[in-house]
């Protein structure tokens, strides 16, 4: 073989000829017409030459330092210390893949098991995997394990319609095939989750999921109320928690979750453009549940020489055995970023998460009370990260004019909620500086 990049262009003559064609267009020729791209790609450039022109497009992006950017939604900006970024880049975090040989993977089997034990003291919840690809799949692979803890006799799932949108689409996408409906349940006057409506749905259902923050970045007032709810009607209590609230707001399984699911990646990711992440998977100690887990569990037992070990102790995949009976298809490997928060969670200890809440909430309560001097907070209540305003204008113009002046906008509501007119939801986070909020105000002023 030539020493040549892909595809290896000396020798396309005789890879066709060895599976039977004459030409490439032979090859492809059972495709339809019009649905083969031609691509007009540039002449070949030395590597310095590609290296500059990659740092030319990437000298057009900002970064939240140098321009502050208030949109949340669910990506934001949190601090990172940089010993976590230096621990995982060791190689043996770094390079490794789903450890399947247990007897040479003790150190990243033990960092899981960290992680999965820290998760549950968090959550409240006994019980937690290590292998969600992120908070969206894991409140679709919920849905998923409360109908068949129902034994497919009930089909439907209960979500609120105040939900972010990419998490809608994603539980509908993963439930379609098993045949669930999904139903959304409205928010009341306040912006919490309707109990009438609830009440009268919930018959017949297999689960119920509802976040200690809505989209809209209200804490939810009757988490207990809904769980009563839900066990009432014999359905499964979902509750979805950002891991950065629970120094200061109670665990979901202290307030009556089944199964609680949130977003490892806030703890010791950066932002990343969206990913990669991790979710959260936690149950309470139930050998239905645990049976009924996706993903993987990481134990801790005695070697044949009575040595603490650690191994894999529930993997109900489907690339194992009885794969029929797999009960999900999540099946890669999210483990660098579950190191990653347990590095961060450990380094914040109680004290700190509790402290990391607790700015949170302030610049989040300043971020309130600074917008509401320019437009209509919709809704009355306590806001964790994200706050909603609505404007007068439509607000398109006012997000082109913040980017003008070097402010990254909110997250514009009005597309997947009409009902709410033309309202945005901004955040802020710990990282979050008074003078950027003051500033972003004193630009809505000047368009609003």
């Amino acid at each position: 073989m030539g020493k040549h990049y892909l595809p290896n262009i000396a020798q396309k003559e005789e890879m066709l000829r060895e599976i039977g064609f004459s030409s490439i267009d032979e090859l492809f020729s059972d495709v339809p017409e019009g649905m083969v791209k031609e691509f007009n790609l540039p002449e070949r450039k030395s590597e310095y030459e590609v290296f500059t022109e990659l740092n030319r497009v990437l000298s057009k992006n900002k970064t939240v330092l140098e321009m502050p950017s208030f949109l949340g939604a669910g990506t934001y900006f949190h601090y990172v210390p940089a010993h976590v970024k230096y621990i995982i880049e060791r190689s043996e975090f770094l390079t490794a893949y789903t450890p399947y040989q247990p007897e040479i993977s003790q150190g990243m089997l033990q960092a899981l098991f960290e992680y999965q034990s820290m998760m549950a003291e968090l959550y409240g919840l006994p019980i937690v995997n290590s292998s969600m690809y992120d908070w969206g799949t894991a409140i679709a692979e919920a849905a998923l394990m409360t109908a068949r803890l129902h034994r497919g006799k009930r089909k439907r799932f209960l979500i609120p319609k105040a939900l972010s949108p990419e998490k809608k689409a994603v539980i509908r996408t993963y439930t379609r095939g098993a045949g669930l409906e999904i139903v959304e349940i409205p928010w009341n006057e306040k912006g919490q989750l309707d109990l009438e409506k609830l009440t009268g749905d919930v018959k017949d259902s297999a689960g119920v999921y509802i976040e200690m923050s809505n989209f809209f970045g209200l804490i939810e007032e009757n988490v207990r109320e809904i769980g009563e709810i839900a066990h009432e009607a014999g359905a499964y209590f979902v509750v979805g928690a950002d891991p950065t609230m629970l120094g200061v707001f109670e665990a979901p399984g202290e307030l009556g979750a089944d199964i609680a699911v949130g977003e490892a990646s806030y703890l010791g990711s950066p932002m990343n453009f969206g990913g990669p992440r991790a979710g959260v998977f936690a149950v309470r100690n139930d050998r239905k549940l645990i049976r009924q887990m996706p993903g993987r569990i990481i134990g801790m037992t005695k070697d044949a020489d009575g040595k603490r070990a650690f191994v894999m102790t529930l993997q109900t995949r489907e690339q194992h055995i009885r794969r029929a009976k797999a009960t999900s298809n999540i099946c890669s490997n999210e483990a660098l970023v579950a190191v990653a928060a347990a590095i961060h969670l450990a380094t914040l200890g109680p004290k700190g998460l509790k402290e990391l809440g607790e700015i949170i909430l302030k610049n989040t309560a300043y971020l309130r009370k600074r917008l509401s001097e320019i437009g209509e907070i919709p809704f009355d209540g306590l806001y964790f990260k994200d706050v909603p305003v609505k404007f007068e204008i439509p607000y398109s113009i006012i997000h082109e004019r913040l980017l003008e002046v070097g402010i990254h906008g909110g997250y514009y509501l009005g597309k997947h909620f009409p009902e709410l007119g033309e309202t945005a939801l901004f955040s802020a986070t710990e990282t979050t500086r008074k003078e950027w909020v003051d500033r972003l105000v004193e630009a809505l002023r000047e368009v609003s």
